[in-house]
C-alpha cells in the first residue's frame, strides 16, 4: 500500500472520505487536501492511469493493512489436546484460547485423548465444544473416533 508523499504519479484519481468520487486532480493537490482534512491518501492500484486513490482515516490505513495482510496469509493448523476428564476452568480457558485462534483465522484441531472406554466421554466433550464455538468457527470433519483419540477439526 502506496501512501501519501511516496505516490510518484503526476495526476490520481481521488475518492474523498465517504466514497464520493471528487475527480482526476494532481498528486501535489490531493496530498494538500489529505493534509487539509488530516487523513492520508491511499493509492489502491497501480495498474491504471491515473492510479486510483482514497481519502483514509489516519489510523484506519494502518488497520486495513493488517487485516489485508491476515487475510493473505495461508491458515495454520493449531492443534489443542483435551482428556475427557476436564475441570470447568481449565475447559474454559481452553474454549478462550480456541476463539482466539479461530478469531486470527487459523484452523483449531482438537484432539481428546482417550483410555479404556471414554469414547462416549470425548464425544460428548467435542460436542459441547462445538456447540459452544458455533459463532466462532464451524466443523471441517466430523468428530472423528480412532483407537485411542477423537479428533475434529474447526474453521475460522
Amino acid at each position: 500500500m502506496i501512501k501519501n508523499e511516496k505516490i510518484k504519479a503526476a495526476e490520481v484519481e481521488v475518492t474523498g472520505i465517504d466514497g464520493e468520487d471528487l475527480g482526476v486532480m494532481k498528486t501535489a493537490e490531493a496530498l494538500a487536501l489529505a493534509k487539509k482534512l488530516k487523513v492520508d491518501l491511499v493509492c489502491t492500484s497501480l495498474m491504471s492511469s491515473p492510479p486510483p486513490c482514497r481519502l483514509v482515516g489516519a489510523g484506519a490505513a494502518k488497520q486495513e493493512a493488517a487485516a489485508e495482510k491476515r487475510k493473505s496469509r495461508e491458515p495454520k493448523i493449531k492443534e489443542i489436546r483435551l482428556t475427557p476428564h476436564i475441570e470447568e476452568h481449565d475447559y474454559d480457558t481452553k474454549k478462550t484460547q480456541m476463539e482466539r485462534i479461530l478469531k486470527s483465522g487459523d484452523i483449531v484441531k482438537l484432539v481428546v485423548k482417550i483410555q479404556k472406554k471414554e469414547g462416549d466421554l470425548a464425544k460428548s466433550l467435542l460436542e459441547g465444544l462445538i456447540r459452544d464455538l458455533k459463532e466462532f468457527g464451524t466443523p471441517k470433519t466430523g468428530i472423528q473416533l480412532s483407537g485411542k483419540q477423537a479428533v475434529v477439526e474447526l474453521m475460522p
